[in-house]
């Protein structure tokens, strides 16, 4: 293995762990934001507001290794990528905006949850991924 490809797979390598230890990081705070003024402390408490803006500032920089790990990728990685983000992103807006109105206009029983788009954002994505890369390899 040539020296060039060797030093590409180790930046490879150091963001993909960047990325991984900032989504583990923003989990947890999320978890944290979540659950903290429900079983650690009052809910009413300065800590909630502490913990929510924590959360915010784990996923900025969850974003920023995002785009670092992309800015590494070659084209046809970024083309993969791209066209799944892009039908992602699609998906979200029509799905959710369609599920908002269906809980406003009480066509549904239950109440329209962003667990159940967050949940769909990543089939979505997960599915035009796996299409995308073996159309493209």
């Amino acid at each position: 293995m040539s020296n060039k490809l060797y030093k590409m797979k180790e930046e490879r390598k150091k963001r993909i762990t960047q990325l991984t230890l900032w989504t583990w990081t923003w989990v947890a705070t999320l978890a944290l934001a979540t659950f903290g003024p429900e079983f650690i402390w009052a809910a009413d408490s300065p800590l909630t507001i502490v913990s929510i803006v924590l959360n915010f500032l784990n996923g900025a920089l969850m974003i920023w290794a995002n785009r670092n790990l992309y800015n590494h990728y070659d084209e046809l990685e970024r083309k993969i990528h791209l066209e799944a983000m892009a039908l992602t992103l699609g998906v979200a807006v029509i799905v959710g905006l369609t599920y908002s109105l269906l809980d406003q206009k009480n066509i549904i029983q239950s109440d329209a949850e962003i667990g159940v788009l967050v949940g769909i954002i990543g089939i979505t994505y997960g599915v035009a991924m796996g299409i995308n890369t073996k159309r493209y390899s």
